[in-house]
């Protein structure tokens, strides 16, 4: 148990900068930029997948609930969280090095996570930029998290900061438990490795809103356990601790569930398609 608290401290306050950065900037364009200056920043989302998807590369899943957080207030399109969401690293980055694996198939990795990530990125803001609710703005964040934003920046952002950690710990020490006591031997179990249907369960355990998730899909690989197309699925729809802040900062449920479902979807899509190749 005492590891596992250290685990969950660890890991949610490796968070902390992230948030903290994102919501400064988010009370920042409530206090400091007038409607014309907000409505430039959103009209040039349409290159958003396109950072998304780079930015989403980097180690940890700090950038996905940093994303999650903007996508709330509408700061950044549909299609740029989704991009970050398939590309972001969380703990897969870390344990390729820490396991000595060839850089090539370390880039091959991050190559296709991005090129994924950018590609649907900008297909669902084509199929969905129109009908995504824009009404949502950070007073109305400001409003339901009861951070009295008119005390201007700083004590705002901490307040906002401070209760989405407190969210995550909790979050992860439940789902540390989990892996601790039904971790990857049991997982690896219910893996079918050659057949079709594997993708399908490693999209649904990337789901998992914690970086075990992707530990467990990138030691499965290395240990011949699924395949490489399996892998790629899972990771895919790995985004840490990034879905299940969406289900708390953004209200619209059923969006929500949608995205979530958009994931999978995409996961499993990709996983198939290189399945059925021999990638």
């Amino acid at each position: 148990m005492k590891d596992i608290i250290l685990d969950t401290l660890i890991d949610s306050l490796k968070l902390l900068p992230f948030l903290f950065i994102t919501f400064l900037l988010m009370e920042y364009l409530e206090h400091k930029m007038n409607k014309k200056s907000k409505k430039v920043i959103k009209n040039s989302g349409k290159f958003g997948p396109l950072f998304g998807g780079i930015l989403g590369t980097f180690p940890q899943c700090g950038f996905s609930v940093s994303a999650t957080n903007l996508y709330a207030t509408r700061i950044i399109t549909l299609g740029t969280l989704i991009a970050v969401y398939l590309s972001t690293s969380d703990e897969m980055l870390p344990i390729l090095i820490s396991e000595k694996v060839d850089i090539s198939l370390i880039i091959k990795i991050i190559f296709i996570k991005v090129v994924i990530g950018i590609i649907f990125g900008f297909i669902i803001d084509l199929i969905m930029r129109k009908k995504d609710d824009n009404s949502y703005e950070i007073k109305d964040f400001c409003k339901e998290e009861h951070c009295h934003c008119e005390h201007g920046i700083l004590k705002p952002t901490i307040k906002h900061t401070v209760n989405i950690l407190i969210f995550i710990v909790v979050i992860n020490f439940i789902l540390n438990i989990g892996f601790e006591y039904f971790g990857e031997d049991i997982i690896s179990k219910i893996f079918m490795k050659n057949s079709i249907i594997s993708p399908f369960i490693a999209s649904l355990v990337g789901l998992i809103p914690n970086c075990g998730a992707s530990v467990v899909l990138t030691e499965l690989y290395l240990k011949e356990s699924i395949l490489f197309s399996s892998m790629i699925s899972g990771l895919l729809t790995s985004a840490g601790v990034g879905l299940v802040v969406l289900f708390k900062v953004n209200k619209n449920i059923k969006q929500n569930i949608f995205i979530a479902l958009s994931i999978y979807s995409i996961g499993v899509l990709v996983g198939v398609i290189f399945s059925l190749f021999g990638v």
